[in-house]
């Protein structure tokens, strides 16, 4: 198995997931990859590894440039198994090997792995030299792990961001040029909205000690390379990490029979009416992670269930429990629904929307049994009103 060529004796050796569609309950339907990255110098350095079961991949890829055995130097940007797990045979090969990793890191990777590794711990600035080429590290603490770090070679300009400016996306493609912009863009903002969104905070300042940095390319632990297209992601990730919102609204619901349904697509029919842009999802058909993915750049999020034991259907109740732990800022939100002989899910929806911190400034609608044809056009007139409290945001 052959690398890939990022810079003079420079390549990735990483390992292809194409079959992989579950990521700690981030869909992934169209697989992973796992990047690691060899550096052919004084000093022989691999820079992470490969999820466990990936490992003879990893192997077969080094092996074409070098003896694993070679191996000088190691560097662990991250803790989690998708990145550490391969470790234990990496250092098998090399056991005298220095691993170079944050001090959370080696707590971390002690704790997954015992204490028997040459661990090095690297400040923010800390640097090493390999021979023609150099390594400083940036620790980014919470982005998206405690741990987290990126690895800088100075003289390539060559950024090894960690879980930064990935995807989840398998392919035979390196680089986003090659996948092509706008595809890749969409796999980094689901990436994004469904791992980073409640860190974005923490991602303003790691773009901050960035900002000085002169990169040519970025080598993320997911996904493909960034080259031609460079200022589109760190554009991109700065919107995403000031919860920058667009006239965009999206209309989610679960529907026992139907009548929900119906509701949400006059209530839908309202915003197109006022020319937003507009998604909507059946919760019951739909897994959450391309619904938050659409979240990421909306300003309204739209919310209604039908009534079941007096509170929301079971599908509405995780996503909301999901939408709760990514914590999206500065969103507005509505609920609608539908109820029989009792009433309840509008209650369970509003209490789990203001603990998300969603801004709430409309009534409620409701509907009893099934929706009028009045009904319905009440929920157009209610998506307009949506559609002015946008634009009041907006215009604010």
């Amino acid at each position: 198995m052959e690398g890939f060529e990022i810079a003079p004796n420079i390549y990735w050796v990483g390992a292809v997931d194409w079959n992989v569609r579950s990521f700690h309950g981030f869909q992934t339907p169209r697989g992973a990859t796992y990047n690691a990255y060899l550096i052919l110098d004084d000093k022989v350095t691999l820079i992470d590894a490969v999820k466990a079961p990936f490992v003879d991949e990893l192997k077969a890829r080094v092996s074409h440039y070098v003896d694993p055995s070679q191996i000088d130097v190691v560097v662990s940007n991250h803790v989690e198994p998708d990145h550490s797990s391969g470790l234990p045979a990496v250092m098998q090969w090399a056991p005298d090997a220095p691993l170079y990793c944050s001090a959370r890191g080696e707590a971390g990777l002690k704790k997954h792995y015992g204490e028997g590794w040459n661990f090095k711990t690297v400040e923010t600035g800390d640097e090493i030299s390999l021979g023609r080429y150099t390594l400083s590290f940036i620790l980014t603490p919470m982005l998206h792990w405690p741990d987290s770090m990126m690895t800088y070679l100075k003289e390539e300009q060559v950024l090894f961001s960690m879980d930064g400016f990935g995807q989840h996306i398998a392919s035979t493609e390196r680089f986003a040029a090659d996948l092509g912009l706008a595809q890749t863009l969409a796999e980094a903002r689901t990436y994004w909205a469904n791992i980073l969104m409640p860190l974005g905070r923490i991602a303003v300042g790691a773009l901050g000690a960035l900002k000085d940095v002169p990169v040519t390319t970025i080598c993320p632990s997911h996904g493909v390379m960034w080259r031609e297209h460079i200022p589109q992601i760190i554009e991109a990730y700065r919107r995403w990490a000031t919860h920058q919102v667009e006239r965009k609204a999206v209309v989610v619901f679960a529907s026992m029979w139907h009548s929900t349904e119906k509701m949400a697509v006059a209530i839908a029919e309202g915003l197109r009416r006022a020319g937003v842009q507009t998604r909507v999802f059946d919760l019951t058909e739909t897994d959450v992670t391309p619904i938050i993915s659409e979240i990421q750049e909306a300003a309204a999020i739209v919310v209604g269930s039908s009534t079941l034991n007096q509170t929301c259907l079971p599908k509405c109740g995780q996503f909301l429990t999901y939408l709760r732990g990514l914590k999206p800022e500065g969103r507005m939100g509505a609920i609608f629904g539908s109820y029989g002989w009792s009433r309840g899910a509008e209650a369970a929806i509003r209490k789990d929307l203001e603990a998300t911190k969603i801004d709430l400034p409309l009534n409620d609608l409701l509907v009893n049994f099934v929706p009028t044809p009045d009904d319905l056009a009440t929920c157009e007139d209610y998506g307009l009103e949506i559609a002015r409290q946008i634009d009041d945001r907006l215009a604010g």
